[in-house]
């Protein structure tokens, strides 16, 4: 699966499938990639994400901020 973008509640994360595990990528505004401090179990499947992503992120949300979306590349 090639790396895909998602905005969640305003920050960017590319998350990509490698073999058994997920890499997790913080976006910076220039860009710049970094690890993202956390991590996605292997059991999670590509269409389980976005509820993954809301389950962990919503009580930190600024829910004018939005929710969670898939980006297209």
């Amino acid at each position: 699966m090639p790396a895909q973008r998602f905005n969640v509640f305003g920050r960017l994360f590319d998350i990509e499938r490698r073999g058994e595990q997920w890499s997790v990528l913080y976006v910076g505004n220039d860009g710049k990639r970094a690890p993202a401090g956390f991590v996605i179990p292997e059991f999670v499947a590509e269409e389980e994400l976005e509820q993954f992503l809301f389950d962990l992120f919503h009580e930190q949300a600024a829910y004018k901020k939005g929710g969670i979306s898939r980006l297209a590349r």
